[in-house]
Formats: structure tokens, sequence, C-alpha cells
């Protein structure tokens, strides 16, 4: 047998050059799902964004249950009328719409979009937890239960295959 054939990867492994492959590619296909199914919940912390998921259809059509919202946290005094809020109420996240801004008395007028009359109470500055930038509607629902205790079971269990998966590669090459 010449040096070319000795080096071959279907001969040196014995054929086993295509299963340390595939073993490869779906180690870290989970690796990175797990990445990419948590990054929602995550990078924008790290950008000072706060991260909700919604649970009620107060702003439906526009926002829907299971969305998760970026919340990025400012003064009452920029907020405009018509701006979507999150404010916390009885220790309660909300978000609703901005109907008028009374910045004299330092309090928002609101109402959620599917709602037919504003909110009974006035929001003070104080309670604002800032201004709603976007929302990706099923991402609260999916991220809300990944954060759970058997979600999380999930996510280190596939993280796990992933790299089971790549050390198992790793291996068929060896051989």
């Amino acid at each position: 047998m010449n040096e070319r054939q000795k080096k071959s990867p279907t001969r040196r492994g014995g054929g086993k050059a295509i299963p340390a492959l595939l073993c490869n590619v779906l180690g870290t296909i989970l690796i990175l799902g797990v990445i990419l199914a948590m990054l929602p919940a995550f990078l924008p912390r790290l950008m000072g964004i706060r991260v909700y998921d919604v649970v009620s259809g107060s702003m439906e059509p526009t926002i829907p249950v299971g969305s998760m919202i970026f919340v990025r946290p400012v003064d009452g005094d920029v907020i405009e009328n018509g701006d979507v809020i999150a404010f916390s109420s009885n220790g309660v996240v909300v978000t609703h719409r901005v109907v008028e801004n009374q910045r004299l008395g330092k309090q928002f007028i609101t109402k959620g979009d599917a709602n037919a009359t504003e909110d009974m109470e006035r929001i003070d500055y104080e309670e604002l937890l800032g201004r709603v930038e976007r929302h990706i509607p099923m991402m609260g629902e999916f991220t809300a239960h990944l954060t759970t205790p058997l979600g999380k079971i999930y996510l280190f269990a596939v993280l796990l295959c992933g790299l089971l998966f790549n050390l198992i590669a790793g291996r068929l090459r060896d051989r």
C-alpha cells in the first residue's frame, strides 16, 4: 500500500470519515440551536434592553399573546402620544399604548389596543419601565418554556447531545 492510500480518510478510518462528519455536523447544529434559542432572551439584556413575554390580549392585534417584547428604559418626558410602553402595575408588567403624556403631572393615560376604553388609573412616571422598541410573535411563549426548570433540563440535554456527537466524531476520526 502506498503512502497516499494510507492517508486516505476512507482507508485509514475503515470507512468512518462520513459517519464522523455526520456526527460533527449534527453536534454542531445542536449546539448552535441551543445558542440561537437563547440569544433573543439574553443578547438584548447586554445592551440594557429589558425582555418580557406578553400573556394577555390587551394589545392585540398589534402585539399578539405569546410575543416577546423588547423594552428600552427611557425617561417619561421623551414618551410621545402613540408610543407603546411597559409599566409596573401592582407588581405586574403591563404593555399599553400612551393616549396622553401629562408631563406637568408626570403621568400617562394609557389604553390597550384591544380595549374599548382608556385605562381607569393613570400611570406615574415612576412606574414606567420603558418604551417597547420591538416584538417577536410567539418568541415570548417559546422562551418562557425554556426558562422553566424542565426547559432548562431540555436545553442542557440538547447541548450535552451536541457535545457528545462532536466527541464521537473525534473518536471516529482517530480510529
